[in-house]
């Protein structure tokens, strides 16, 4: 798209601008409305890359002379952006950012649009900068999964990690707090996030500190998709299935007639048939076997048909 020299973002409007708020009073102001002006977003880093050292390190600058100024830059959704798109452009704008960042780093991170500024950071600042960084997300890191934005930011730093050990230290914290965040409304995410990854070791001390809470959780919406998530992994089933298996029986019929819960105990019985755990698929089957009758008509009714599908199979086999 070729802007007219009368457009807002064109480039001899910048270069002005940028010499009107290097020279007024109102000069923050000014850049507020530069950087947070719905127009000129998809131009806005071509017109960067033809800015000289000198007017980049101005801009970045100005932008974070003031933390609660930068807050409100970050926060803005086109302000987000831009400053994303300033990222990585230079060694002297990253520390100027950098600063910034961990000035405000919680924040920023739990912020809707000021997280992807952070995040971006993570991608493309040097590995001293990230290192700090991913300290500063580890020391922080149960109280950002508990915010809904913060959720998903950490979730986020985790796919983008790309030094093993900091992840493998940020998926323990996950692992370790695993049954706090999972009943919280939105650490629940962070958990639910971490078992997806498919990682053997983290999934393992995940199901570890849900050992004998299990069950509590499979009644609870977000809580039961944490547990199915358990079911689904060799390394875990296990773990589950006997705690389901110890349940006294009046508890597991209310699980199984369940709007929720039946979906964990179908899961159970669906996973250890298909993983060729005969013991204890035939245990489970076992244990709701005489509650066929209270579950045909609930929640319960798939549960049902399979321990029907293996009553007809045992009396064909006899």
């Amino acid at each position: 798209m070729v802007m007219s020299d009368n457009s807002p973002f064109s480039m001899s409007t910048m270069f002005n601008a940028l010499q009107q708020i290097h020279l007024s009073n109102t000069r923050l102001k000014r850049l507020f409305n530069l950087m947070t002006s719905c127009e000129g977003v998809a131009q806005f880093k071509d017109l960067i890359s033809t800015f000289d050292q000198s007017q980049l390190q101005m801009m970045a600058s100005l932008l974070t002379s003031d933390s609660d100024y930068f807050m409100e830059v970050v926060r803005n959704k086109y302000g987000s952006r831009r400053v994303q798109k300033l990222l990585g452009v230079s060694v002297d704008v990253d520390a100027l950012f950098y600063d910034a960042i961990l000035q405000r780093f919680f924040d920023i991170m739990t912020d809707k649009y000021a997280s992807y500024v952070a995040i971006r950071a993570v991608v493309v600042f040097d590995q001293v900068k990230k290192h700090v960084m991913y300290k500063h997300v580890l020391h922080y890191a149960l109280d950002i999964a508990r915010y809904q934005y913060g959720c998903v930011a950490l979730n986020e730093v985790i796919i983008d990690a790309d030094d093993p050990l900091y992840r493998n230290r940020l998926l323990d914290v996950v692992a370790r707090n695993a049954l706090f965040l999972s009943n919280d409304l939105w650490g629940n995410f962070v958990v639910q996030h971490v078992l997806k990854l498919y990682d053997l070791r983290c999934t393992h001390n995940v199901a570890v500190s849900l050992r004998g809470h299990c069950v509590d959780l499979s009644f609870k919406k977000y809580g039961s998709y944490i547990v199915e998530k358990l079911l689904e992994a060799e390394v875990s089933m296990g773990m589950v299935v006997v705690e389901l298996l110890k349940c006294d029986r009046d508890r597991l019929m209310r699980l199984a007639r369940s709007e929720i819960g039946n979906f964990v105990v179908l899961k159970a019985l669906e996973v250890t048939q298909k993983m060729n755990r005969v013991d204890l698929f035939r245990d489970l089957v076992q244990k709701l076997m005489p509650l066929r009758h209270l579950l045909l008509r609930s929640h319960g009714s798939n549960i049902a048909n399979i321990l029907e599908s293996c009553s007809i199979a045992n009396r064909c086999s006899n």
